[in-house]
């Protein structure tokens, strides 16, 4: 049976590790433990699906609020082990935060995706969500990108 909850603390996230490294092989502990300690007091969490003890997806999420629509909740690093795909995991992950957002009185959500991943937009469209607009961007610093 497969269940959904947020991990608690940097700790607890901590031990997941081996999931993010599934999108993002160079993720290192040192690493990825100085991005949630910056992370962390903004606002983000992380839920993660799990099968009796074993982790088989993960997303972080912000809440925040911006002037165009006030609170949202934005859904971060979506990894589902590719071993677990199609299974439903995702559609657990999204029912759960969509459950949270409504419960935050959030007036949307949102979410980044590269522009080839089309088997995930395919999903993301079944879930409700559509583009409105472009996220641009401007890498300054090339070798921090994973």
């Amino acid at each position: 049976m497969l269940t959904v909850r947020e991990l608690n603390d940097k700790e607890e996230m901590l031990e997941y590790l081996h999931v993010l490294n599934d999108l993002y092989p160079s993720l290192t502990l040192e690493d990825y433990s100085k991005e949630l300690d910056v992370m962390l007091p903004h606002n983000y969490g992380q839920v993660a699906v799990f099968e009796d003890d074993e982790c088989l997806g993960i997303s972080g999420f912000w809440v925040g609020n911006k002037l165009w629509c006030g609170k949202y909740l934005e859904l971060d690093n979506i990894v589902v082990l590719e071993a677990h795909r199609s299974k439903g995991v995702g559609k657990l992950i999204f029912d759960f935060l969509s459950r949270k957002a409504q419960e935050l009185n959030c007036t949307m959500m949102s979410l980044d995706s590269y522009t080839y991943n089309f088997k995930a937009h395919k999903f993301f469209y079944n879930e409700g969500f559509a583009p409105r607009g472009f996220h641009f961007i401007n890498i300054l610093k090339e070798e921090n990108i994973r």
